[in-house]
């Protein structure tokens, strides 16, 4: 007896339906052919070993799509406003749609709106940690965000942590043998000069920012808008991505004198540099840079490891602003915050 003929049926109005209905009418039809995906024009259902024909309308019409998006793809991202417009909800770590153009993030949100799909993407900023939806809170209940600073990079927070301690009790370290080490121990990207270029923590601060109504529309260019200072040094940046993530931070070492400099100039005045993305609403200004602190600062002694903290300075937390605090990045607390966001649809 030969195979079962597999189909994929795609369209399920008046032909679709009656084909479906016609093929489950036959004597002995799953020997004949074995139906393994069903989709229309805002749904569908797929199962390799075959779907049961007496029931196919209620598993079609049974729960919401969601396209959960873990690639950091600008293709995939671009796809967001089609997969809204017919009905997908969208759940995803990816920065890249909420980040870029004005003109991307405009066209998510119109999608989202007309078919009432969703959108949840609580672990572009912080992982597992509730960043945006802390921010979504204050800003729906009324409260007006004056300010937003914070160790936003994992990889950033780890290196300062390192280089510039609130409190040590060992010889001062070099910032490139920081480097060579976060690299070693898998806390920066294969080259590290993607964590010392700031874009990422630039990404966060245009996901925040468009959150905020006084700034929605302030980065037309998404990312490429913010105020970014670099830790890739000057003389580095025209060669830095023609070699290797090694070959960086053996050049970045005739650079150590320049790290050490602004080091010590932090520590002879109490403080400690970080490397923040701030927001400040009253003055219009996004910029991701590194800051001196006092080493008394939340930032100086509540940080450890790679971990992110974010203040909200606001009218209600006036005099002490709200603090997240946390691991910021890692594969477990990142997918954690995707699934509190697929519980939320």
């Amino acid at each position: 007896m030969p195979s079962p003929l597999t189909l994929a049926i795609i369209g399920t109005g008046l032909v679709g339906s009656k084909l479906i209905s016609q093929i489950a009418s036959l004597s002995s039809w799953n020997s004949k052919f074995k139906v393994v995906y069903i989709a229309s024009s805002s749904r569908s259902i797929f199962a390799p070993q075959g779907i049961d024909l007496s029931s196919w309308k209620e598993r079609l019409l049974a729960g919401p799509v969601v396209v959960v998006d873990n690639t950091s793809s600008d293709d995939v991202a671009s796809l967001y406003p089609h997969f809204l417009s017919r009905n997908f909800s969208v759940v995803t770590p990816n920065k890249k749609a909420y980040s870029s153009s004005l003109e991307l993030y405009n066209q998510i949100l119109a999608a989202s709106a007309k078919t009432g799909a969703k959108i949840f993407n609580e672990s572009t900023v912080g992982a597992g940690l509730p960043i945006i939806s802390t921010l979504k809170d204050l800003v729906q209940t009324g409260d007006k965000v004056t300010k937003i600073e914070g160790v936003l990079s994992g990889t950033l927070s780890y290196l300062f942590n390192e280089y510039s301690p609130a409190t040590s009790l060992s010889p001062p370290k070099s910032f490139s043998s920081v480097v060579r080490i976060a690299k070693e121990q898998g806390y920066t990207e294969p080259h590290p000069a993607d964590d010392l270029s700031g874009f990422d923590v630039a990404r966060k601060l245009t996901i925040l920012s468009r959150l905020i109504p006084e700034l929605t529309n302030a980065l037309p260019k998404g990312y490429e808008s913010v105020s970014i200072t670099s830790l890739i040094p000057d003389a580095l940046k025209s060669t830095v991505w023609s070699i290797s993530g090694d070959e960086f931070i053996k050049k970045l070492r005739d650079f150590d004198g320049e790290f050490e400099e602004l080091r010590t100039k932090a520590a002879e005045k109490g403080e400690v540099l970080r490397y923040v993305g701030v927001i400040d609403v009253r003055e219009k200004t996004i910029k991701a840079a590194l800051e001196p602190y006092p080493a008394t600062h939340p930032f100086a002694t509540s940080l450890s490891g790679s971990d992110n903290i974010i203040a909200f300075h606001t009218e209600r937390y006036g005099p002490r602003p709200l603090i997240v605090q946390g691991a910021g990045a890692g594969a477990d607390v990142t997918a954690m915050g995707v699934l509190a966001d697929l519980f939320k649809i």
